[in-house]
């Protein structure tokens, strides 16, 4: 199971590198910010859209982590 945290601007830019289809509530986006990475989770309701986040990971890691989400192993 996935910590998912409230975001924090920890760098000026932030690269989406893969996403989830648009078409669902929930979209997933991997996401790189100052040389490490980290996953993205907005969820869209009636009441506005909420947006989560993982901890920073290096990349190796978080290409696994990733994965496993596509997969339906992790949530």
């Amino acid at each position: 199971m996935l910590l998912w945290l409230v975001p924090v601007a920890r760098a000026d830019r932030t690269r989406v590198r893969q996403h989830t289809c648009e078409c669902r509530a929930t979209i997933y986006e991997l996401c790189q910010a100052g040389g490490l990475r980290f996953i993205r989770r907005t969820v869209r309701g009636p009441d506005g859209q909420r947006v989560h986040e993982t901890e920073r990971l290096v990349a190796a890691r978080a290409e696994r982590v990733w994965l496993r989400l596509l997969l339906g192993q992790a949530r």
